[in-house]
């Protein structure tokens, strides 16, 4: 089985739970093959050969990422008391284009091909996420999505840290999802 991890990240959390969700799923099934990219490096020759395409994006103003969200989040997390220059000028999502773009130019699926769908995401109800609109759209790229494939993982503030456990739990998530 191959598998296919795109995500984007503006302080490093998703790409941190994108790539524990890559261990959990190494190690549920020790035969797979992960691919584990950022957004701006997915080519379609990435997603085209994954039984299993796991798409991951931080949640801005309750939903996906745009260019418009990701620099009003820079911005805020410059005022925030933990912000530091040299953190918001590496951050690592900045270049390239975002999650919204990426899957408006995905092509559909084969047949067969599965999907999956994460994100990160404050824990108060009204916080919003963007799994579900990630789901949509791979669902209407022709992907069947995992019935447990829409995950939202808690981060504190805008750079972080991810809350506890939440690394472990998308280990375990990765697990379930090559079963």
């Amino acid at each position: 089985m191959n598998v296919a991890i795109v995500y984007e990240t503006l302080f490093g959390n998703t790409r941190t739970i994108a790539e524990a969700v890559a261990e959990g799923a190494t190690e549920g099934a020790p035969a797979v093959l992960v691919t584990v990219v950022p957004v701006a490096d997915a080519t379609p020759d990435t997603v085209q050969g994954a039984d299993l395409l796991v798409v991951g994006g931080p949640t801005h103003m309750r939903r996906m990422p745009t260019a418009q969200s990701r620099q009003k989040t820079l911005e805020a997390a410059a005022k925030a008391p933990r912000a530091s220059a040299a953190s918001l000028q590496s951050t690592p999502g900045t270049a390239g284009p975002g999650l919204k773009e990426w899957l408006d130019q995905l092509p559909d699926a084969l047949p067969g091909r599965r999907a999956a769908a994460f994100d990160t995401r404050y824990a108060f109800p009204l916080a919003g996420g963007a799994a579900n609109r990630i789901g949509r759209v791979l669902r209407r790229r022709g992907y069947r999505i995992e019935p447990q494939g829409g995950q939202g993982f808690v981060v504190k503030g805008y750079q972080g840290p991810l809350a506890a456990g939440e690394r472990e739990r998308a280990r375990a998530w990765g697990a379930t999802l090559v079963h």
